[in-house]
């Protein structure tokens, strides 16, 4: 009986290289994902920053008078959810997801947000290592967006609080959740916004990974800031707002007590926590 030879039992080798094939669409799929550093990312946003640095005041005003009332919707979508629901403790698990609606009208409406700027408009900042002119822009658009943020901030508020657009039991469900941010001491509204802050700017910084998952990212990352009662200079605004322009609170209580700590502790936490530090680690 004759015996097979070794290799006739063995199968053939494949060609490793052969095993995976892939089509050009999907190489440049790959080629795209890989070459998303850190380096892509720093270099998109910083160029985000250097088109909001150009544009003009107006344009910047009106268009940050629309983040201010479109922020108006995270209050009025959590009045509503929270009228609704009984009073639990998993209640704020449900109602905050309402927080996150303004967030995502104005960031994937593109609308200028106070907040996204301590990252967008930072970035080019440091990389002309402080230039003067660059700085002077910086302020200009800070100090642009952020009257303008606040005015739409108002007039919301004002909305919500004077006329007969919702019912009574939503409007006391708005004023149960402003109630909650004042009060709270300087300190404690510094040291709460400095995590909002961060937030905002991290989801800035992470929004260019998201892609199709953008709005899920939004959504994630502000029922944070809703749930941990993190101050967010221009949502919280809408909310001590709205118990000013009712008679419920004093405006020098939510200026002092709210608005002025709240943007402290935004500014440090979007350009010391996020920009700065992720700007060192590019150029380390």
């Amino acid at each position: 009986m004759h015996e097979r030879p070794l290799g006739r039992c063995l199968p053939a080798k494949q060609d490793v290289s052969q095993e995976v094939q892939l089509t050009e669409d999907e190489q440049r799929l790959a080629e795209k994902r890989r070459s998303m550093t850190v380096h892509v990312v720093h270099e998109a946003v910083r160029r985000e920053g250097e088109e909001e640095l150009k544009r003009t005041p107006s344009a910047l005003f009106w268009s940050g008078l629309a983040a201010g009332l479109s922020m108006g919707f995270s209050l009025i979508t959590e009045g509503i959810i929270r009228s609704c629901l009984p009073v639990t403790p998993w209640r704020p698990l449900i109602t905050k997801l309402g927080y996150s609606v303004g967030f995502v009208i104005v960031i994937l409406g593109r609308q200028q947000l106070f907040t996204e700027n301590t990252l967008t408009a930072i970035l080019p900042l440091l990389h002309s290592h402080g230039d003067r002119e660059v700085l002077r822009k910086v302020a200009r658009l800070w100090g642009v967006v952020l009257l303008a943020n606040l005015a739409g901030a108002l007039a919301i508020a004002w909305v919500l609080g004077n006329t007969a657009v919702f019912p009574p039991q939503v409007r006391s469900a708005f004023a149960g959740i402003a109630r909650a941010s004042l009060g709270l001491g300087f300190g404690v509204v510094v040291l709460r916004g400095v995590f909002a802050g961060w937030l905002i700017a991290l989801l800035v910084w992470v929004l260019p990974f998201a892609e199709s998952s953008r709005f899920f990212v939004i959504v994630a990352l502000t029922w944070v800031i809703g749930i941990g009662a993190f101050s967010h200079i221009v949502a919280g605004s809408v909310d001590v707002l709205f118990l000013a322009t009712t008679g419920a609170a004093g405006f020098g209580e939510t200026v002092g007590g709210y608005i002025v700590p709240a943007l402290i502790g935004n500014i440090l936490g979007g350009v010391a926590l996020v920009a700065v530090l992720n700007h060192a680690q590019v150029v380390g």
